[in-house]
């Protein structure tokens, strides 16, 4: 150890003095640990005479970043305009910073304020020749930490493609289990049967049509323990619905920075849900995403902002004014930016295209028949979402069936003394927990039956929302007209004279057909449906 004081004293007076100490892992840390960093530390402040004003421990903390709570806490008490100490204890350079750029941005914001870092193992003094000296072997520190870094992100690369789980704590549906692997023991993610039930309700659920905020009070309301122990919430939820190692694919890496890919490793446990049903959730979940828009498209005057589209080159129609003001129009993107040539689409004047395109969503999309359509395809849904609920608690009623009828066996077996009651205990409970889990499903199935039993919609009902629908177009302002057609309308593609209008209300979409008249405004003709 290196004995060579490397704080200037100046007078008697007795230098103050923090130490540091940091470990990076139990399982990948070579040095010391910190009990032993803190007591070496401490002795070298006691030959030298120094007053130890705090201790300060980063205990399974990366030195490859700044994300140290006590480092951060030490740095900022160093930089106060009346500094606790003057120096700063370390084992060695690397405890302080493993990055070379980071210790020489810390090394030199101190050195401005009076403060030295002082490596009790490691040679160093306030001299060029010091300075050069300490970065050689912080630079050696540096490399040894990516190295090292290397080695072991390999080697988790290779456990996980094995089958092996490397996490502290396992996904929720499931527990860790010891497996042998050679001379070594090794873990493996096994199905934890009660949380493998909550996960099947929840998709479940969700395949059914049931909404994430009702999912979270149904299992919070039925005090169904959640992954963090802390009750349900929508995000919870969402990693559950999102996750891919339920249906027994580990997607490892993908936060990782070496990795340019996440490594699939497909049958890397028991499956809860099958792939088919994760794809179903996927796309629902994708479907009941909102919309994002541009602040352009929502703040826009012009009506149909965001909607319209150029049917030569795919760009979308902006709305722009004249130059004196008096006139605005639709124009394609491409001309807009690049002038005369860039696309053969023609100007649309923008308020009489806007005039044209209401009437007809009024005459085309709300009109009777559609209304007499809308009514039948809603009645149809309901009926089809009730059947389906149906035939999921009947499916339940089956499966509590055959939980109480193995119970009842592994009673009578007891009874006849064939076997003893400690053997079968596991199993009792297990049976008994899964039949709680679907106890609870069988009541909520029950309650959503009854919930959402909905009389058939009559097309008086729906002609009033129709009625209100119709007076938002007529009165509304130009942001309650552009929210009501974004709920429904997806694209309007214009190209030459003819206008394509696609909208996602349940019925068959209309192509519209766009020509100029001798006055120069724009008319659609209805000419077919799709």
């Amino acid at each position: 150890m290196f004995t060579k004081v490397s704080i200037d004293q100046q007078g008697d007076r007795t230098m103050k003095v923090a130490i540091y100490a940091r470990v990076s892992s139990v399982a990948q840390d070579v040095d010391l640990s910190i009990s032993a960093q803190i007591k070496a530390l401490r002795e070298f402040a006691n030959k030298n005479g120094y007053q130890i004003i705090r201790e300060f421990i980063d205990e399974a903390e990366s030195g490859c970043t700044d994300s140290r709570p006590e480092f951060r806490n030490m740095i900022n008490m160093a930089h106060a305009k009346e500094k606790p100490f003057e120096g700063i204890l370390v084992w060695k350079f690397s405890r302080f910073a493993r990055s070379r750029k980071d210790s020489i941005v810390y090394k030199t914001l101190l050195r401005k304020n009076g403060v030295q870092v002082v490596s009790i193992n490691e040679p160093s003094e306030d001299t060029p020749t010091g300075r050069l000296l300490e970065g050689i072997i912080e630079s050696l520190d540096e490399f040894y930490s990516d190295n090292l870094g290397q080695e072991v992100s390999r080697g988790m690369k290779e456990s996980v493609s094995r089958g092996f789980y490397i996490a502290r704590k396992p996904p929720y549906g499931y527990c860790k289990v010891k497996v042998k692997d050679s001379d070594h023991e090794r873990t493996k993610l096994a199905l934890d049967p009660a949380q493998a039930e909550v996960v099947k309700s929840i998709y479940n659920d969700t395949l059914a049509g049931i909404g994430v905020i009702d999912i979270v009070r149904r299992l919070n309301a039925q005090s169904v323990p959640s992954p963090k122990g802390k009750g349900w919430n929508k995000s919870g939820l969402h990693c559950i619905l999102s996750n891919e190692i339920f249906t027994g694919t580990m997607v490892w890496g993908t936060a990782a920075k070496r990795m340019s890919e996440p490594l699939r490793i497909p049958n890397y446990c028991p499956a809860i849900v099958d792939t088919e049903t994760f794809d179903k959730v996927q796309k629902l979940i994708a479907g009941r995403a909102p919309k994002i828009c541009h602040p352009r498209v929502t703040t826009s005057r012009f009506l149909l902002s965001g909607l319209t589209k150029c049917g030569h080159c795919g760009k979308a129609l902006v709305g722009q004014d004249a130059k004196s003001g008096r006139f605005s129009y639709y124009v394609c993107g491409s001309l807009s930016k690049k002038g005369a040539g860039a696309c053969n689409a023609k100007y649309l004047n923008a308020p009489r295209f806007e005039a044209i395109v209401l009437d007809k969503i009024r005459t085309l999309i709300l009109n009777e028949e559609r209304i007499r359509e809308l009514v039948t395809m809603v009645n149809n849904d309901l009926n089809a979402n009730l059947v389906s609920q149906k035939e999921q608690l009947n499916s339940v009623k089956l499966q509590i069936a055959d939980i109480q009828n193995r119970l009842d066996g592994l009673y009578e077996a007891i009874e006849l003394r064939q076997f003893d009651m400690e053997d079968l205990k596991p199993r009792i409970l297990r049976h008994k927990s899964t039949m709680d889990q679907l106890m609870a499903c069988k009541t909520d199935l029950e309650t959503q039956l009854n919930q959402n039993w909905t009389p058939e919609i009559s097309p008086e009902i729906l002609r009033a929302y129709i009625d209100d629908f119709l007076a938002l177009l007529e009165e509304g302002t130009v942001a309650e007209k552009r929210a009501f057609i974004r709920g429904f309308i997806k694209q309007l593609t214009v190209v030459d004279g003819n206008a394509t209008l696609e909208y996602t209300l349940p019925l068959a979409s209309s192509t519209l057909s766009l020509k100029e008249t001798n006055d120069g405004v724009l008319s659609f003709e209805q000419y077919g449906g799709r």
